[in-house]
């Protein structure tokens, strides 16, 4: 019985499933979608569907999808980005790297049927490496599979992408996460609801919060800061600006989540202030956004997320993230008043 462990992309795996019956798979395919969404587990699923022992690929019980999926066969590669210790910060993906893998798939499978090299974070493949990689995607050679995963696949060179059959994966909805969490993985009513809606849709981001408790506590962390940059004065918020910039030239993914989660918390603020705390996706803030959402109008809010999104926009075209910073504290709206909102946002942090 064939056994596909993503959940909610059935149009991908429909396509999959159906190139795989009729023999008709690309050599090369480009997996789209947002960080977490399953583009590794339907990399991982189709690696071990290609190899497979079973009649029924991919059946997730026989010696080959079992080194699969442990990360042990050896004809599936995943080339990852190499890190900086030192700076912290994500290097791109080496024409180095996509020369050893080319070599590589010049070999005739060494112990299955073939070869897959799955490209995590695609999108930093290095000018030199993109450019490498386009002569292989351009004469394959036979028994090799090409996965090439990617959040953004605009910026990567439109040669490459031509190469590939693009699959676009989407987030699930939040009654389609919280479903799985509960009955796939065992997740207690509650506790599946608030992962689902801060999921974005993206199951495995779920999953990974789930399992642990360094993702929740780094987000409580973020929302804490948060809070301390609303109640702060001009200088203080200045200051803010500068811990960020000098946090962003060391990692700037770190920056940018941060972001994220500041981008959602408003936009959170706006529905609560527009009477819909239905659709919150940080529904364990509900009581502090009510609070909030009195000493802020609706334009004012609204004002905000624009500058929210214009920074992030222009962090990503490498403007100075100092600048870039300190003008977001100076189009936030005012400080809470102390009187009506920050003393008790502080009893609520505390008391979690």
């Amino acid at each position: 019985m064939s056994i596909w462990q993503v959940v909610g992309q059935d149009r991908v795996v429909s396509m999959l499933q159906r190139g795989l019956e009729q023999g008709t798979l690309a050599h090369a395919y480009m997996l789209v979608g947002p960080p977490r969404v399953g583009k590794m587990t339907v990399a991982l699923n189709l690696a071990q569907a290609v190899n497979c022992e079973s009649p029924e690929p991919p059946c997730g019980d026989c010696q080959s999808c079992q080194k699969v999926a442990s990360g042990n066969h050896a004809d599936v590669q995943v080339i990852n980005l190499t890190r900086n210790e030192d700076a912290g910060e994500a290097k791109l993906i080496s024409i180095d790297q996509v020369r050893d893998m080319q070599h590589s798939a010049s070999l005739p499978p060494f112990e299955g049927k073939c070869k897959v090299f799955i490209i995590e974070d695609a999108e930093l493949l290095s000018v030199e490496a993109a450019n490498s990689l386009l002569k292989t995607l351009e004469e394959p050679a036979d028994r090799t599979l090409f996965l090439l995963l990617t959040t953004n696949d605009k910026l990567l060179p439109e040669t490459v992408v031509s190469r590939c059959q693009r699959l676009e994966l989407t987030p699930l909805s939040s009654p389609g996460v919280e479903e799985a969490l509960q009955k796939r993985w065992g997740i207690e009513p509650e506790q599946a609801r608030l992962l689902a809606r801060l999921s974005r849709g993206c199951l495995g981001w779920a999953i990974a919060a789930a399992s642990g408790d360094q993702i929740l506590q780094e987000r409580a962390e973020k929302l804490e800061h948060l809070y301390e940059v609303i109640r702060a004065d001009t200088e203080a918020r200045f200051g803010h600006a500068a811990r960020l910039a000098a946090q962003y030239t060391q990692n700037r993914a770190v920056v940018q989540e941060r972001l994220d989660l500041w981008l959602g918390w408003w936009r959170d603020l706006l529905l609560v202030k527009a009477g819909c705390p239905d659709y919150v996706a940080n529904i364990d803030q509900l009581n502090i956004l009510n609070n909030v959402s009195g000493q802020y109008t609706m334009g004012q809010i609204r004002d905000y997320l624009g500058s929210i999104r214009a920074a992030e926009r222009q962090l990503r075209q490498n403007a100075n993230p100092r600048l870039v910073l300190e003008v977001l504290m100076l189009d936030m709206p005012g400080k809470i008043d102390s009187n009506r909102g920050e003393l008790k946002i502080r009893v609520m942090v505390n008391d979690g």
